[in-house]
C-alpha cells in the first residue's frame, strides 16, 4: 500500500508518539529483485515473474516474501546501525 506524503507524515507522527519507531525505504530499492540471502541484484525481471531462484546460491525465492525480507533488513539496519542509505550491503 502506497501512503501519500502528508498521509504518512501524519500516521509516522501518531505512532512515534505511541513509541513506534518508522523507517522509510526509497521506493526505487530494488527489493524484489535483489536476493535476500547474498546479495545478488537482477537487472531485469518483469512483474509477471512471481518467484524466482538466485543463479548465485541458488535459493529459491516467492518474489513477495523475498522483497518483504529486503525491505525488513533496509529498516532494521536504519535503527540498528544508524545507516542512512536505502541499499543493503552484500
Amino acid at each position: 500500500m502506497l501512503v501519500g506524503v502528508s498521509s504518512f507524515a501524519n500516521l509516522s507522527t501518531k505512532l512515534n508518539g505511541q513509541g513506534v519507531l518508522i523507517a522509510e525505504v526509497d521506493r526505487f530499492f530494488p527489493s524484489s529483485k535483489h536476493c535476500s540471502c547474498c546479495g545478488f541484484i537482477h537487472e531485469a525481471m518483469p512483474l509477471n515473474i512471481r518467484d524466482l531462484t538466485c543463479p548465485e546460491c541458488s535459493t529459491h525465492h516467492d518474489r513477495d516474501i523475498n522483497a518483504a525480507k529486503n525491505i525488513r533488513t533496509v529498516g532494521l539496519a536504519r535503527f540498528v546501525l544508524g545507516a542512512t542509505g536505502s541499499g543493503i550491503a552484500s
